[in-house]
This record gives structure tokens, C-alpha cells and sequence, in this order.
């Protein structure tokens, strides 16, 4: 009989299954790398989105705050609806103010205070002039007169 031999040593460069995991392991990190960029990317998108409807606001805030008088005491309207009437008709009185603590409007019985559009109904009985008074917190105050004509 002849001496048996050993079959030769396979070399581990010829192992299919090191090749397989190799290119499993490179899949799998080009599949995570692409998954966390896009989730970066889309975390930096949506931060600028949020930043600018925050600037969006901000301008609109600014904008709506100067539509009613700012910071500053203020009659933005004061006038009657109609101007003129016959003894006997009512009238309303419409003011608008900005910034005020307190309203009087004389001669008049009828409560008011501060509004941005408020109206009050009133019936002279002769030519009337009416004034309208605001004041602010710190005690400024802001005047404005208009006469409603009784035929």
C-alpha cells in the first residue's frame, strides 16, 4: 500500500465566505453611511425652514405691531359717523387708539376704553364738539377733538 498523503492546505485567500463577508461588511457600511447623511442633510434643511418661518414671523410681528400704533401713545381714529344729523338722529363716535391705559371721551355718559377700532352711539341735541383723551401708563397723554353738527 502506499503511504497515504495529506491533501494540501487550501490557502485562506481561496475562502469564498472571507470574500462574501468582505463585500457584505463594505455593503453594509455604504448603506449606513448613506442612510446617516441623509438624515443629516435633512436634519440642516429642515433647521433652515424653521429659521426662516421664525424670520418670517418676526417680520410679520414687526409689521402688524406698526399697523397699530408701535410703541408709541396714539389716536389712530377719531370721527363720527354720520358728521351731521337732525335733532333727534344718533350718532356713533369711532375712535381707534394704540398704547393707552386710559380713555375718556366728553361729554359723554357711555363707558370706553382702549381699543384699536371701538364705536359708541351718542344723540346731541345741538352742535357738539366731543374730545377724546388718552393716557399712557407713565401719565403722557394725547388729545383730539371733532364736532358732530344737530340742524
Amino acid at each position: 500500500m502506499l503511504p497515504q498523503s495529506d491533501p494540501p492546505a487550501k490557502s485562506s485567500l481561496k475562502n469564498p465566505f472571507l470574500y462574501s463577508w468582505g463585500v457584505l461588511v463594505i455593503a453594509a457600511f455604504a448603506v449606513v453611511w448613506i442612510l446617516f447623511s441623509r438624515w443629516q442633510e435633512n436634519r440642516s434643511v429642515e433647521s433652515r425652514a424653521k429659521e426662516e418661518q421664525a424670520q418670517k414671523q418676526r417680520e410679520q410681528d414687526r409689521a402688524t405691531l406698526e399697523r397699530m400704533g408701535g410703541k408709541e401713545l396714539a389716536i389712530q381714529s377719531f370721527y363720527a359717523i354720520p358728521a351731521e344729523i337732525r335733532r333727534g338722529q344718533s350718532v356713533q363716535l369711532c375712535y381707534g387708539v394704540a398704547n393707552a391705559k386710559t380713555v375718556k371721551l366728553e361729554p359723554q355718559s357711555n363707558p370706553v376704553w382702549p381699543s384699536y377700532t371701538r364705536c359708541v352711539d351718542v344723540s346731541p341735541t345741538k352742535t357738539t364738539t366731543y374730545t377724546l383723551t388718552i393716557a399712557d401708563a407713565t401719565g403722557n397723554t394725547k388729545i383730539q377733538s371733532l364736532e358732530v353738527k344737530v340742524h
